[in-house]
């Protein structure tokens, strides 16, 4: 199970308050430990799900028993990472979200279950599932041999 996950963005604050309304939670202020300017997007939900945006060009290196924070200049502005998280809002409330920030946002279909691509500052990929679609993707990965 996930109970978080970290991302960059360019505008924090606005990522953490889009993120905060497609999943129904809140945003509150990272600790003090964590690089100025950094959110945490809290679903409030039993697991205690969070998505913590920290600024753009952050990067986590090892440290003395806790990893140390190091601003850097990125090279490209697209990353390997990505999430897929469940919601309980319907596919085009997210889609009009997604649309109305100017972010590519899109209905996909994966094979066996779909998804909603939605693209944070063009650059992030999240990966959102309507309860329809979680339940899709939960038959799939529980019933199939990989």
């Amino acid at each position: 199970m996930i109970h978080h996950i970290s991302i960059s963005a360019k505008n924090t604050r606005k990522v953490a308050d889009i993120l905060a309304e497609v999943i129904g939670g809140q945003v509150a202020p990272a600790p003090p430990e964590f690089p100025s300017d950094s959110w945490f997007v809290l679903a409030r939900d039993e697991y205690g799900s969070f998505i913590e945006v920290m600024p753009y060009g952050t990067e986590l290196q090892p440290g003395d028993g806790i990893p140390t924070f190091i601003q850097t200049q990125p090279g490209s502005p697209y990353s390997a990472s990505h999430a897929l998280i469940s919601v309980t809002a319907p596919c085009n409330h997210i889609v009009q979200i997604g649309e109305r920030e100017g972010w590519k946002t899109e209905r996909c279909h994966r094979g066996p279950f779909e998804l909603i691509e939605f693209w944070v500052e063009n650059r992030i990929l999240i990966e959102f599932t309507t309860p329809e679609m979680t339940a899709q993707y939960i038959e799939f990965l529980t019933n199939t041999s990989l």
